[in-house]
């Protein structure tokens, strides 16, 4: 396994890490503040913290036409994908959420076919797949609610699925000449465009609870932790491996949830949870050793002896 290969997996293992606590944290956090205005928090303190950061490496900004491209990215994936995603769970829940955006990796797979041109080879599309199932599994289709009641949650997260994938897609093709901090930094910056307006709007109708020292913890870990650093986490593995093999470490996501829920809430250990965590690292090692990579390494080692 190259270096840069290695790194991109563990980079994507530890986003989606971060990011299987967020569910409940932001469940909690959203019975207080209002989607857009959270996700506004969230970005205005990872643009503060990757900010300081940058100042203190002494990183040099981009040329003035690379700033378009990366605004207009940031828009995308922070602006109109985390914030169909919080709007979603805000009118769905937790379960429908990790299960709807749990597409995402599908459709990373879809747009890097065409938009990077990565082939589309048997092994990472079945790799896709036992992962798919096996985040299903997990979460358990029989929970989720799909009545009329959260039909326009699950839309929102339907959208979220599609706009993440592109997403994270396009952050390759950016990340080619620029440092990824740089990227990520002026990307919340993009989505600021769009949620500062949307929570303007938005508490105009909606008023904020009572915000107490649970709720402030919450904020700074959807801020600094899975906005700063996870966020650089995945734009780093979309940087340096192909998309379609950085997609896979997103299925970590729903499997630490489920396991922080085995651990923190004194869950049951289920059939489903195990099961379901085998088949997503099957699809995870199918994806980065592929059995004609195997078949190859093996021929070349017989011709050696």
């Amino acid at each position: 396994m190259s270096s840069n290969l290695a790194r991109g997996i563990v980079y994507g293992l530890l986003a989606a890490a971060i990011w299987g606590g967020m569910y409940v944290v932001s469940e909690v956090v959203l019975k207080v503040i209002p989607p857009f205005s959270l996700l506004t928090l969230r970005l205005i303190l990872g643009l503060l913290t990757l900010s300081a950061i940058a100042v203190m490496q002494r990183q040099k900004m981009p040329a003035r036409s690379e700033w378009i491209r990366l605004l207009g990215v940031g828009m995308l994936g922070f602006g109109i994908s985390v914030g169909a995603q919080f709007v979603g769970t805000d009118l769905s829940n937790a379960v429908n959420g990790s299960l709807v955006t749990s597409a995402s990796p599908a459709f990373i797979l879809v747009f890097a076919g065409l938009l990077l041109k990565e082939k589309l080879t048997p092994q990472r599309i079945a790799a896709v797949a036992l992962a798919t199932i096996g985040v299903i599994v997990i979460i358990d289709p029989a929970r989720a609610d799909f009545g009329s009641d959260t039909f326009i949650g699950n839309i929102a997260l339907a959208v979220a699925a599609v706009t993440w994938g592109l997403y994270s897609v396009l952050v390759r093709m950016v990340s080619s000449k620029l440092d990824t901090l740089i990227v990520t930094l002026i990307a919340f910056a993009g989505g600021l465009i769009v949620t500062m307006p949307a929570s303007a709007i938005e508490l105009g109708s909606r008023s904020v609870g009572v915000i107490d020292g649970g709720t402030i913890l919450g904020i700074l870990y959807l801020g600094i932790v899975s906005t700063a650093g996870a966020m650089w986490l995945w734009n780093r593995a979309f940087a340096l491996i192909d998309a379609s093999v950085a997609s896979l470490t997103f299925f970590a996501q729903p499997l630490v949830g489920a396991l922080l829920g085995v651990l923190l809430l004194s869950e049951p250990f289920t059939t489903n949870l195990w099961i379901g965590g085998l088949l997503i690292a099957v699809g995870v090692l199918l994806s980065i050793f592929p059995p004609d990579a195997l078949r190859r390494q093996l021929r070349r080692r017989e011709a050696r002896h």
